[in-house]
Order: C-alpha cells, then structure tokens, then sequence
C-alpha cells in the first residue's frame, strides 16, 4: 500500500538533516481482521522545522446524532465506506526524512532513507494532510462543506436529491432520500481512493447502528464489554445509579500518586467516550468526575468504578430515533445553584431531543458564581440557547426552516428576564454574554415554557438523584432498556 501510493522515495541520506525513526505495529480489529502499520514516531518532530499547523477538524458526536435522527423522520437511505489507509494520500508540504522501515532495508542502500512525499500515520501533521486532501476532492464531486460543522458536507444540485456526507477522518457515511443519487456519488467517491464498502452501516464511531424501518437504535455495548474488561469489573456487582445521591467529589490535596493517576486517566476516559457516544445518562456522574483528572485520590477512582458497575447493569440498552413519531426538536434546561461547595459554581444541565431520542446533551459547572438561583437557571438558559441556535444554523444550511424551538425550564424568574429586556438589581451585573438569550427570544428563535421542578428530566444532569427519581427522569431521555435491566 506504501508503494502504491507512493508515499515516499529512497534517497541518500541528507548532510545536518534530521531522520526521523519508525516502527511496525499490529493489531487484530473487531471483525478479526489482522493489520499491520507502519508508524513514524513523530514526537521527535521539531516543531517550525519538521510541522507547522496540525489541527484537523472531525465530525461531532452530536451532529452524528442529528443526522441519524434526521434519518430516521425522513426514511433517508443510509450507506458507509471505510477509506483504507486514509492518511497515506495526504499530501506533505514539509521536507520529511525517515529511516528505512525494519526488515524492509533495500540490499546494499542501507544507508539510504526515505523521503517522504505523503503522510504517514504518527507524524504531527498527517491527520491535517489527510483533511485538506480530503476535502478538496469532495469539493470536486460537487461537495460543499458546511459553515457550521466542519465533518458535514453536502451534495445539492438541481433536480437531484440532497446528499450528505458524515466524515470522521477515514469514516463515512452517506444519507439521502433516494438511494440512486447516493450510490452514485459513493461510487465516485470510492473510484478516488481504495476503500472498505460497508453498505447499510452496523457501526460507526464505535456505535452499534440497528435500523429497524423508521426506528435506528444506537448502543456501544462491544465498546463497554472492553472497558469493563480493562477496568477488572467483569465480575463486579452492578448499581443502580452512576453515583450515590447527594455525592460530592472532594479535591485531593495531596501529592500525585503516578499509578493512581494513570489509572484513573484510563477508566475516565473510557467512561467519557461512553457518555459522549450513547450514554447521557452518566453525563453528570462522568464530568463530574473528570474534574479532578489532575490529581485524582483513591476515592475518585473507586467512584468512577462504581459509574462502571452502573453500566454493567445497564449494559444492554439503547438509544432510540423514531422517525415514526414525527416528533421535533425540543430542549430542555435545568441548573442547580452554587452545587460546589468549594467554588460556589452551579451546575448547568441542558439536552435536546429530536425524533424521541436525545441528540446533544452538556453537564458542565458554570464559569461564573450565581448570587441567586434566577440568576443560575438564567446563566443555564443562555447557554441551551446557544446550542439551539448553533443547530438552528446547521439545518438552515441543509434547508430545513424551523419555527420557534421550545425551551423548558423551571424557573419563572428566569423565563421573566430572558424575556423581558429589563435592567434589575438581581440581573444588572450578569456577564453580558449571558444576555444572548434575551436576543433568541426576541429573534422568534427559540420560545420558553415553564415546566414543574419535579417533572424537570434535565435535574439528571446536574446531581446525582436518588434511585427512583433518577430511574423517572432516565426514561424520558429517549433511552430504552431491555427487560431485566436496572
């Protein structure tokens, strides 16, 4: 593959020139498969010398959610393709020397090197070489990317049907309403570059992807299998809930334990790309959490453990899109007042539904203290709005007109001053940046209601609730469990 590529060219080795090393790695993927890779061992690279840029934009979890729940109220056709060796057909602008890989020396030019004319997988930049070439060819399929999310591209000429394409590095999926148009463009696509044909996708991000007429079902439960795994709780009892009610994770005051640290680096992690695939109902139990990554005591790790034994218990479940339901999108916002009680930051917790089945969900402290609980669910509100418009953005670029998008909350004083633009006492000295929801009412944007506390399914997202309210507000997320769960 290096070779058909022609990825690099053998030459004498440059005077006062860096070489850079490599190293053969191999692995067996999930469906058996057996792949071995040649690997640089880019953090020899200097940086200004050897890379300059190398960020390199991917697809977000949530868009991937919109577009799946967009699937499945339109009945669109859904096909994915997986580009084999991506990175080899990034074109490098930087002058690269690498060492002859091992056991691949040419007989008697062992002293020669390689320079490189594409990326190869461990340099700096490959993934960014990757990107530009990839965008550049979908541009000359008649793609056009979207302004507002950098993975989505879209295929619109006149008298055919929309096609849009999900990009995640060497990941793709394509949707549209009629399956001709798109398996055209895919074949193009794949005349560009060697590719894995997957047809109607099973997986993608690690995600399970069943699709049963207009419902598509989401899980990651091979991904969690692993962790568990790795995480030694294969046998371990599972919970009822992420994480105890009213439990507030401490700061560790004492030194790093390095073991300790990696370990918990390692299981958080894990949990995170959980919670951000499938799993929202660990959203504040894991953020929560995450925070004390830095210097995590022994008691943040056996808590994070115990998100596991939660998610053995939990393990088979699902995330839902009904298209059949002909349900729009929805958000709902909650906060809970100055929750740290070593900061005084409150917690804000928003999500939006789409289809029946969440798309985008955040549990994150805020940035500022609240000095009342108005002030806290309004800070919140502002925040939902943003998302709400940036979503908003998305679909006016592929189209799609929307109404006013409703917003719940529970707290009257906050759905008054967001819309009301007035100057209060208790609201004058709010950051300024705050005041952008007041902006989304007035733009006919966004429309709030007012919803009881108790009946408010976003407080999920900011504490942790006793096990018979959690359960309550669980199951209004779009998530369902198969019988014999907890």
């Amino acid at each position: 593959m290096l070779r058909k590529c022609k990825v690099f060219e053998l030459v004498d080795h440059p005077r006062d020139w860096k070489v850079i090393k490599n190293q053969w790695v191999f692995d067996v993927k999930s469906d058996g498969r057996r792949k071995a890779r040649l690997v640089v061992k880019g953090f020899s690279q200097v940086e200004g010398l050897d890379f300059d840029q190398v960020f390199s934009p991917v697809v977000r979890f949530e868009t991937v959610h919109l577009m799946l729940a967009l699937a499945a109220l339109e009945n669109w056709y859904i096909t994915g393709l997986d580009v084999q060796s991506a990175y080899l057909y990034g074109k490098l602008n930087e002058e690269i020397y690498m060492e002859q890989p091992e056991g691949f020396a040419v007989p008697g030019q062992e002293r020669k090197v390689l320079c490189l004319w594409c990326a190869l997988y461990g340099l700096k930049q490959a993934g960014l070489a990757w990107w530009r070439t990839l965008d550049e060819s979908l541009k000359e399929l008649g793609f056009e990317r979207l302004k507002s999310e950098a993975g989505i591209f879209f295929y619109k000429k006149k008298g055919t049907n929309i096609v849009i394409g999900i990009i995640y590095v060497d990941d793709a999926l394509f949707c549209s309403p009629n399956k001709a148009v798109v398996d055209a463009i895919k074949a193009q696509f794949m005349r560009k570059w060697e590719c894995r044909d997957l047809g109607e996708p099973n997986e993608f991000l690690q995600m399970r992807i069943t699709r049963k007429g207009r419902t598509i079902h989401l899980d990651q439960c091979t991904y969690l299998q692993k962790v568990v795994e790795h995480c030694g709780m294969l046998n371990a009892k599972s919970a009822s809930t992420p994480l105890l009610a009213g439990y507030y994770a401490a700061k560790n005051t004492e030194p790093v334990d390095v073991d300790l640290h990696s370990r918990f680096q390692t299981v958080i992690g894990s949990l995170l790309y959980l919670m951000l695939g499938t799993r929202p109902d660990t959203a504040f139990a894991v953020t929560h959490l995450s925070c004390h990554a830095a210097n995590p005591s022994q008691d943040h790790l056996n808590k994070a453990l115990y998100i596991c034994r939660y998610l053995i218990g939990t393990s088979t479940y699902f995330l839902v899109y009904n298209g059949g339901s002909g349900a729009g999108l929805i958000a709902c916002m909650h906060s809970d007042w100055g929750s740290d009680p070593t900061s005084c930051l409150s917690q804000t917790g928003f999500y939006l539904k789409l289809a029946d089945g969440l798309i985008s969900w955040t549990s994150r402290a805020q940035k500022t203290i609240a000095y009342s609980s108005t002030e806290a669910e309004y800070m919140a509100l502002s925040n939902c709005a943003c998302q709400v418009t940036w979503i908003r953005s998305l679909l006016g670029e592929l189209s799609y007109k929307l109404k006013a998008i409703p917003i719940c909350g529970d707290n009257q004083g906050s759905i008054f001053m967001a819309s009301n633009p007035v100057t209060e006492p208790r609201s004058k000295h709010i950051d300024i940046r705050y005041h952008g929801i007041r902006k989304s009412v007035a733009k006919g944007n966004v429309e709030l209601f007012f919803i009881d506390g108790a009946e408010n399914p976003a407080d999920l997202l900011t504490k942790n609730l006793p096990r018979k309210q959690f359960a309550k507000f669980r199951a209004q997320l779009g998530l369902q469990f198969p019988s014999g769960s907890i």
